[in-house]
């Protein structure tokens, strides 16, 4: 479907190639599923790809979390990555100043080379953006920030009064702000979100799953459906995916229902 049809303005009216090229992704795939890759071995990504890369726009990945990463295994990846059409989300959280992140983002990772997408908190202040764009520069590549404006975790501090007013007000005057990870797990709290954050900016959410009694270690979950009606964009899938008896058959589900949602959401919301 074409995204001008899809998207409506905020297709028409974006000037972040990264933000083209997801809402070209989704189209193409009719799916707004981003798959939380928590695995620990090059193998087990692979089969991840495999079983669902036909279901979902991005991976969202811990390059730190692989046992057995190197360079040439982790190339292989991105290359097939790339040839499912997919966006290589890193879910860093950087939270330094913009010199020391701009630094982060090369090292032995080299996320700078190879990320789309990098999730980043805005404690240090908007520095932290400055590098991440002088970092993707330097490689003379377009990437996008995910700032964290909620989480979806209990307790988290980001709930503390002011926050993610602030993390809004700074992000979205940014021109490397893709956008802001919301709380998928409260769909009012995304609808929140997205009266204060406006059309422009992408606002994708973790804490969404079809069963909820997954939820361990604080986490909290939310409807899908529920979630992208509420203004979500995306809705990031881990445990519901590939700990599923039939990781590809619950992946075409939450793709099914996500692209239904946004359509049916799409005539109110632009």
């Amino acid at each position: 479907m074409d995204p001008a049809t899809v998207w409506g303005s905020r297709w028409l009216n974006s000037n972040q190639p990264i933000a083209k090229k997801y809402m070209e992704t989704v189209c193409k795939k009719q799916s707004l599923v981003v798959l939380a890759a928590d695995k620990n071995t090059m193998e087990e990504l692979h089969q991840l790809i495999d079983d669902v890369g036909d279901y979902i726009s991005a991976l969202k990945t811990h390059v730190d979390l692989i046992d057995d990463w190197t360079r040439e295994k982790w190339n292989l990846f991105v290359l097939k990555a790339k040839e499912n059409d997919l966006l290589i989300f890193e879910d860093r959280k950087h939270g330094d100043i913009g010199k020391i992140v701009k630094e982060q983002m090369g090292g032995i990772y080299d996320s700078k080379s190879w990320a789309d997408l990098i999730t980043a908190h805005l404690i240090s202040g908007p520095s932290i953006l400055d590098g991440m764009q002088e970092a993707w520069e330097s490689e003379n590549r377009e990437g996008g920030v995910l700032l964290l404006a909620q989480m979806s975790s209990e307790g988290n501090l980001l709930e503390l009064p002011g926050y993610t007013n602030s993390v809004v007000k700074l992000g979205k005057v940014h021109p490397i702000c893709f956008g802001f990870i919301g709380n998928g797990s409260n769909p009012d709290e995304i609808s929140e979100l997205r009266e204060i954050v406006g059309k422009e900016k992408m606002i994708w959410t973790p804490g969404v799953n079809l069963n909820s009694n997954e939820a361990v270690l604080g986490q909290r979950y939310g409807d899908p459906e529920e979630a992208i009606l509420s203004g979500s964009d995306a809705i990031i899938i881990g445990s519901g995916i590939h700990k599923a008896i039939n990781p590809k058959e619950m992946a075409s589900k939450y793709a099914k229902i996500s692209w239904e949602a946004l359509i049916k959401r799409g005539v109110n919301f632009d």
